[in-house]
């Protein structure tokens, strides 16, 4: 709107219905206005425009005026020249001061003393309103100049019947104006801060997205990479042995089964647990089986040794992990072995040292009798997705080439801080 622009307050109580009406109205105006701004400032300027010309034509000029014999015709040029250029008042306040000042002063001087010298008020507010306060003090000086004109010209009552009423009318339409100013600039921060915020939570969100596709694919890369490694072992050991012993390929085959069924089984956990996460309400009620941990390294080891990979185990102490450090271990583990199945080549063993330690500390170190060569390039998730696991419990993880030949994987996760 034009002189006071004030947003609609928004709390957790409900508005009277008087109140919402108020708001939605003046949000329109407020709207309007700032699509087609001239159509305001030719409505008002027509209102005091039409004011001062009914104060000039019906006489009302006569009743306060000390010059009642002045020209017709320069009371109507002062009655017009001091409310058209209030037209600008949004857009050029000081211009339009300065334009209405001369028709003031002659009108102080001559003692005609119209009451349009009072829209000098309207000008003093979009000033405050829109332009620094500096400018505030040429202002008072034109309208204290006027104000003494009238007192040196007029002095009826003494100059102070002059000059202070003038002061205390700046002074209000200053204070008003700054007031709105102050809210206004407030309202624009707290927009601005909400934008902010608004902008915060969707990096947030986009954040977190790309760590749960991050986790996601953390997680379909050590389920289906080390069980498809174990399956195609499987399945060329027990294509070798079908023609010589079918019993042997019998027994390939029972494995493979088992082995994709306990694939599917953790792929299914994974997608339910996605699903929950996205519709809580829905799969509330979905068994779900834990995700591995130490008590399933057994497993683990026996099923890469059925895929035909040698694999010794040696645990030293007694676990005492949470289940976020068991998954991480476990995996690390299950990655390696994964490795050495599809990189290492025939005929290589593997050896696991675990060593667990006070407060859920824990070492592990891979090693293997294969072919060893260069690390896996930046395209693979197998050693990004280790190191990012480890490093969420301020671990570090080691992987290169033996110095004795083959591959060498060492994890070390420090102790879990006190709770």
């Amino acid at each position: 709107m034009d002189d006071v622009t004030e947003q609609p307050a928004t709390g957790a109580r409900t508005a009277e219905p008087l109140t919402q009406y108020v708001q939605r109205v003046s949000r329109r105006v407020r709207a309007f206005d700032a699509r087609r701004p001239l159509v305001w400032d030719l409505h008002l300027t027509g209102f005091w425009v039409t004011a001062a010309l009914i104060d000039y034509y019906g006489g009302g000029w006569l009743t306060v005026t000390r010059a009642p014999d002045s020209p017709r015709w320069l009371v109507l040029t002062l009655s017009l020249g001091l409310s058209v250029p209030l037209l600008w008042r949004r857009t050029h306040p000081r211009t339009v001061l300065l334009a209405l000042t001369p028709f003031a002063l002659v009108n102080a001087w001559t003692g005609i003393l119209l009451q349009a010298v009072m829209l000098h008020l309207l000008v003093v507010f979009h000033i405050a309103l829109r332009r620094p306060a500096r400018t505030l003090w040429w202002a008072a000086a034109l309208l204290t100049s006027t104000a003494t004109v009238t007192a040196v010209r007029h002095p009826q009552g003494g100059p102070d019947q002059a000059i202070v009423p003038t002061l205390m009318t700046f002074a209000v339409a200053t204070a008003i104006g700054i007031t709105v100013r102050t809210r206004r600039d407030h309202t624009e921060t707290l927009e601005d801060r909400a934008r902010r915020l608004e902008i915060e939570r969707d990096q947030q969100a986009r954040l977190a997205a790309a760590a749960e596709r991050a986790r996601i694919a953390r997680e379909m890369h050590d389920i289906i990479g080390h069980n498809l490694s174990v399956i195609t072992g499987l399945a060329d050991g027990g294509k070798y042995a079908a023609a010589k012993s079918p019993e042997r390929a019998t027994q390939a085959l029972h494995a493979i089964a088992t082995t994709s069924r306990q694939a599917l089984g953790e792929l299914r956990r994974l997608l339910d647990v996605l699903r929950e996460e996205d519709h809580p309400d829905e799969t509330s009620g979905l068994p779900l089986a834990p995700q591995p941990g130490l008590t399933d390294l057994d497993q683990l080891v026996s099923g890469v040794r059925a895929a035909g990979l040698p694999v010794d185990l040696t645990v030293t102490g007694t676990p005492a992990l949470s289940p976020g450090r068991q998954l991480t271990v476990y995996r690390v583990l299950q990655e390696s072995l994964t490795n050495t199945l599809k990189h290492a080549g025939p005929g290589t063993t593997a050896h696991i040292e675990l060593s667990y330690e006070a407060r859920g500390a824990v070492t592990a170190t891979v090693t293997d009798t294969g072919r060893g060569g260069p690390a896996p390039g930046p395209d693979g998730r197998g050693l990004p997705g280790m190191r990012e696991r480890t490093a969420l419990y301020g671990g570090t993880l080691e992987a290169g080439p033996h110095p004795a030949g083959g591959w060498r994987v060492h994890l070390s996760l420090p102790e879990e801080p006190p709770q």
